[in-house]
């Protein structure tokens, strides 16, 4: 298939572009560069625009005989979202609705849509369904769930067909080492206390230990970034067989807390990370494990990369191989 990747040239859009191309499909991404790379977007056609740009969709949809979006592009950062609402019910959800459109008008059919835990708030049970209740506690959760809102909407009204993947950690890179996780400012923790290793930054912050966890330190699920990829493959294979519009928990099951993570991390590096606490980040919930049950059911979908140390060690091997990240970084 021809297929638009949106927010290609980023951590999880440029995984899944790779895969893309493993499968045999022809990929165009479309990526401002404010946050993505070109580097990681080799081996497809980057163009550099932005979603909100609907000649420019019009046009690519046209020219390449687009028949599927992945959608990536996004802002997706919790704190800033507290600090910044404006700016991520723009990024999120008015542009969103400029690709939906455009999509609508070009009669592109399919829409795989990168979206996220955060939808659900404060879990009420755990693990969690895709029954779970969304009340989300930050502005990034709540506009992926406005879009998914919207998604649906437009499916019964212009034939829309999307799958939702709702994402629990994003953590890890290709084995193959050459790309990977590089934001600017990084606010992941795998990331982050894998940088304290490589002696690029004096400290950790935790942010909470007094959480209601058996630690006082939040609790997450991390799943690989390549499982996240399959999954997106999956999911489009799935609708252009005919499978109606649907929503996924993408997980592992297991919950880890930071501590625990810094843990794995001082095993897989043989390195100390230190640490320094520091107040709550608004708009964190203690625990999100996901339920990816329905998936698995559905869709055939299995976790290559399920343990902590396994996903630890194939981002370690990224930044021991990139210490500055991507080296076009001053070029962009």
């Amino acid at each position: 298939m021809n297929i638009l990747v949106t927010g290609g040239a980023g951590y999880i859009g440029s995984h899944t572009v790779r895969a893309l191309i493993a499968g045999e499909h022809r990929v165009i991404v479309l990526d401002n560069l404010s946050r993505g790379h070109t580097a990681a977007a080799r081996g497809a056609l980057l163009v550099r625009g932005d979603t909100s740009d609907t000649g420019l969709l019009a046009e690519l949809f046209k020219k390449h005989k687009i028949e599927a979006v992945m959608h990536f592009a996004a802002s997706s950062q919790v704190g800033e979202s507290v600090r910044e609402p404006s700016g991520y019910y723009h990024n999120n959800v008015v542009k969103g609705l400029a690709l939906l459109d455009a999509m609508v008008q070009a009669g592109v059919p399919y829409l795989v849509f990168s979206s996220t835990a955060a939808v659900y708030g404060e879990p009420e049970e755990v693990p969690i369904s895709e029954e779970h209740p969304t009340l989300p506690t930050n502005p990034y959760g709540a506009t992926k769930l406005a879009l998914e809102s919207a998604m649906r909407w437009y499916g019964d009204a212009y034939g829309l067909r999307f799958t939702s993947l709702r994402y629990f950690n994003a953590a890890g890179a290709d084995p193959a080492g050459d790309i990977g996780e590089d934001h600017t400012p990084e606010t992941h923790l795998i990331p982050l206390v894998l940088q304290v290793a490589l002696g690029n930054r004096p400290h950790l912050e935790v942010f909470g230990s007094d959480y209601p966890t058996p630690d006082g330190t939040c609790v997450r699920d991390y799943i690989h970034v390549n499982d996240l990829a399959a999954a997106h493959v999956l999911a489009l294979d799935k609708m252009a067989s005919g499978a109606r519009s649907n929503i996924y928990n993408l997980g592992n099951g297991s919950g880890y807390s930071v501590l625990e993570v810094i843990k794995a991390a001082e095993e897989v590096t043989a390195k100390p990370v230190k640490v320094k606490y520091g107040a709550r980040r608004p708009g964190d919930p203690a625990v999100l494990v996901a339920g990816s049950q329905k998936i698995r059911d559905e869709l055939g979908w299995e976790p290559c990369f399920a343990g902590l140390h396994t996903i630890v060690d194939t981002a370690w091997r990224w930044h021991l191989g990139h210490p500055a990240g991507y080296e076009e970084r001053n070029e962009r």
